[in-house]
């Protein structure tokens, strides 16, 4: 998605360790008008798919999956914890995700009111780098007896092993942007 690659090599941020920092419009500031074009851009790439839920992770994800929202006839969106709360009841279901960026291991849940065996579910989240929060997601569905019919990223750091590996289980994967490589140095990144 070009408009996407462009707000990327405009304001986005090359840190060591592989880490693009992109909090300026996409997962601390959000502009609201990019997100719009993403959710509509990720109903034309699942326009034939069967929707009943997005589900996503905590909390960069959430925007862009409420926004996508509106495009799918406004299905609800369900998103994973990363802690447990007095006002979700125990009745949930839990994983374990490792996050690339905090460089540490969270439990996530959902609660069995929220994700039902039939359910269709879009998976959208705001990065791809290794694929651990998508394998999270993947399982915690699974576990509701639920179907991943299609996942939608905003960026994907194609450089890294998690999109393989998605799309090597065969789930319909799509990135609105794909890094091919980055450099912390000069700043440079270049798309696939």
């Amino acid at each position: 998605m070009k408009v996407l690659e462009d707000y990327i090599a405009k304001y986005g941020q090359v840190k060591p360790g592989n880490v693009l920092k992109v909090d300026s419009f996409l997962n601390h500031q959000m502009d609201v008008s990019l997100f719009n074009e993403m959710g509509k851009e990720f109903k034309r790439l699942f326009a034939d798919t069967e929707i009943t839920k997005i589900m996503t992770i905590e909390a960069s994800g959430i925007g862009i999956a409420c926004i996508a929202a509106q495009y799918f006839n406004n299905v609800p969106v369900v998103f994973a914890k990363k802690s447990q709360s007095v006002n979700i009841s125990s009745d949930v279901y839990a994983t374990k995700v490792e996050s690339f960026t905090h460089k540490k291991t969270c439990d996530v849940i959902v609660s069995k009111q929220y994700l039902h065996k039939g359910d269709k579910v879009l998976l959208i989240d705001d990065f791809l780098a290794n694929g651990c929060a998508l394998r999270g997601l993947m399982d915690l569905a699974n576990q509701a007896g639920a179907e991943v019919v299609g996942i939608g990223i905003a960026v994907e750091k194609g450089f890294q092993k998690g999109g393989d590996e998605i799309r090597a289980r065969g789930v319909h994967l799509e990135s609105l942007a794909i890094i091919e490589s980055m450099n912390a140095e000069t700043g440079e990144i270049k798309f696939r």
